[in-house]
């Protein structure tokens, strides 16, 4: 939920506190224009910009949709001063998720892809069958911009994207330095033990001979941190043979590049933290008229 407070702050931080520039009589109409195509996604968050400085606002697509060079995503009316104060802060922030949801929608159709590859030359492998029939999900992590995370896990969640944890208190992850305090073992029963019964414990492991032991000892789900595609194909068969209903998980420095060659391993999740890090806008155009 966006509001009135990340709109003043978004605001207040690129207007200041003497804006001449946009000292502009009049009533004016302006509307948001793609210069590149992609997945469009940021578009509530322009809204909530325009609609608090009492402009009027039109949206004719639907957040997630493809767009192309010259289309218009938003539309907007009000006094002449308003719409440009709003400009750049709607540009910014459309053109941000809109490149997170551009990667993300990449990701989820290379995974789709490499799934129906699979397919078509018989999987090579239970453990890989099995999760090509539910398909692979893309998921974010939590390196996301500070006060930006709603905005930014929106944009992965438009494209096809699954958002993973939104905060700390959604998933405890069982990481490496507290396996090298408490032990494989002793770190999951530690957790287990404090975690609600509707808290999934998510573990992570550095080898796949670990990752069954993890599956065994009580995880719900095994992150398969910074391994190979052989590697993360071993542990999922791993994990598939014991009596464990653990789902995997692959992370670890993923690229767009690389996530056929995870898809094909019959990994359940591909974990990215580069969807929102690192993906570069979606070059956009506010033009008046």
């Amino acid at each position: 939920m966006i509001t009135d407070g990340d709109v003043e702050r978004w605001l207040r931080e690129d207007v200041g506190h003497h804006d001449v520039t946009n000292q502009v009589p009049g009533d004016t109409e302006g509307r948001l224009v793609a210069k590149e195509g992609g997945a469009v996604a940021g578009l509530d968050a322009a809204r909530a910009v325009f609609e608090y400085l009492g402009c009027e606002v039109r949206i004719p697509v639907d957040e997630g949709d493809r767009i192309e060079v010259g289309d218009a995503v938003l539309r907007v009316d009000g006094p002449a001063r308003e719409v440009l104060r709003g400009e750049r802060v709607a540009v910014n922030l459309v053109g941000h998720a809109s490149g997170i949801a551009t990667k993300t929608r990449r990701a989820v159709e290379a995974a789709r892809e490499a799934e129906a590859a699979e397919d078509s030359s018989g999987a090579s492998g239970d453990a890989a069958s099995s999760a090509a029939a539910d398909g692979v999900r893309i998921a974010a992590t939590r390196k996301t911009t500070p006060g930006l995370r709603g905005v930014e896990k929106r944009a992965v969640a438009a494209a096809g994207g699954d958002t993973h944890r939104l905060d700390l208190s959604h998933m405890v992850m069982v990481k490496d330095n507290h396996v090298a305090e408490m032990g494989l073992d002793g770190a999951i029963s530690h957790f287990r033990q404090r975690a609600s019964f509707a808290t999934r414990l998510d573990v992570e492991v550095e080898s796949p001979d670990d990752a069954p032991r993890a599956a065994e000892a009580g995880a719900d789900v095994v992150l398969l941190d910074n391994m190979t595609p052989a590697e993360t194909e071993r542990a999922v068969e791993l994990v598939a043979a014991t009596e464990s209903e653990a789902l995997t998980e692959a992370s670890g420095g993923i690229a767009v590049a690389d996530v056929p060659d995870y898809a094909a391993t019959g990994v359940d999740v591909i974990s990215m933290g580069s969807l929102t890090h690192s993906a570069p806008a979606l070059d956009l155009s506010f033009r008046i008229g």
